[in-house]
């Protein structure tokens, strides 16, 4: 097929990011970045040869990816699908669960391919893991970041989610129990700062997942346990670390007891930029050569455990 043309609807810190992927990408064009701030959207577009737009206009457009603001997620997404166009949606795809089925709902009645922006599986420390893991039986995660106040959504739909996924993704099992803990602290929000939560999976597996907007820095890890070795990742750093326990004895030169870890730093499989893997995904839908509705069916799991989370 020809090349697809791409309209980006949001121009922040996330679009931008976006058309940049899309203008150096091989397999697209980008014609078009829609945002009604035309001092902020006009520049991205003219630096990469598109048109600004200040509201979609479909025409001559293949496919659409959405990088407004989450609240503006649904409205934006019925437009696009009642134009009949495959869809992009950043993480989450809507506000709450409710309109993320509907989103869901409607993709799936018109065969519409659709793709949430979980870029974190396709960070290549995540690409290696999947491809050494054997039989994951715990996992633990810390999303940690300082506060931003343009995010209007609280910190579970705004960081945790990956983190669900990546261990849903990662254990190939259904969540079947949650347990979670908020805390409000900044005075800033008016949702959750904290959440730390414990989710249970049909395979026997769980994972304890901490995300928090109230820090200093960024900390992105996640630590991956089988029975017989640990497997850390930095998310941030995109590295990959293999902990083997081998033995342990008392030394006969009177110092103690001494523990032998092995340590492995495996190479990692790819070294592509996720936001790039992703689009390259994305592209794979649009030529149907990757299973559209399995993709589909890949985004609720996530976002149910996170309506259980917030209670709602």
């Amino acid at each position: 097929m020809a090349k697809p043309r791409i309209m980006l609807v949001g121009a922040g810190s996330m679009g931008a990011n976006h058309a940049r992927v899309v203008a150096a990408s091989a397999r697209a064009d980008l014609v078009a970045v829609v945002d009604p701030r035309g001092d902020v959207a006009g520049p991205i577009a003219e630096r990469y040869g598109a048109t600004w737009l200040p509201a979609p206009d479909f025409d001559g457009v293949d496919a659409v990816i959405v990088a407004a603001a989450t609240e503006a997620h649904p409205d934006v997404a019925a437009q696009v699908m009642a134009a009949g166009k495959p869809l992009l949606l950043e993480k989450p795809l809507a506000p709450g669960l409710a309109e993320s089925e509907a989103i869901v709902a409607e993709s799936r009645r018109q065969g519409l391919p659709l793709m949430c922006g979980f870029v974190e599986r396709f960070n290549p420390a995540v690409v290696t893991a999947r491809r050494l893991i054997a039989d994951p039986v715990y996992l633990s995660s810390q999303r940690h970041s300082p506060y931003l106040g343009r995010i209007a959504t609280g910190v579970s739909w705004d960081l945790l989610v990956h983190d669900v996924d990546l261990s849903i993704q990662l254990t190939g099992s259904a969540p079947t129990d949650v347990r979670a803990r908020l805390g409000h602290y900044s005075p800033e929000s008016t949702a959750e700062d904290v959440a730390d939560v414990i989710v249970g999976f049909e395979s026997g597996a769980m994972a304890n997942l901490s995300a928090a907007r109230i820090g200093q820095r960024k900390v992105r890890t996640l630590v991956i346990h089988e029975l017989d070795r640990l497997i850390e990742l930095d998310l941030l750093r995109r590295a990959v670390t293999i902990y083997r326990h081998v033995s342990g004895a008392v030394s006969d030169d009177g110092r103690g007891y001494r523990q032998q870890t092995i340590i492995e730093i495996p190479e990692l499989v790819t070294n592509q930029e996720p936001l790039a893997a992703q689009f390259d995904r994305f592209v794979d839908l649009l030529e149907g050569t990757v299973d559209a509705d399995a993709e589909r069916d890949s985004i609720l799991p996530s976002h149910r455990v996170i309506a259980q989370v917030e209670g709602r």
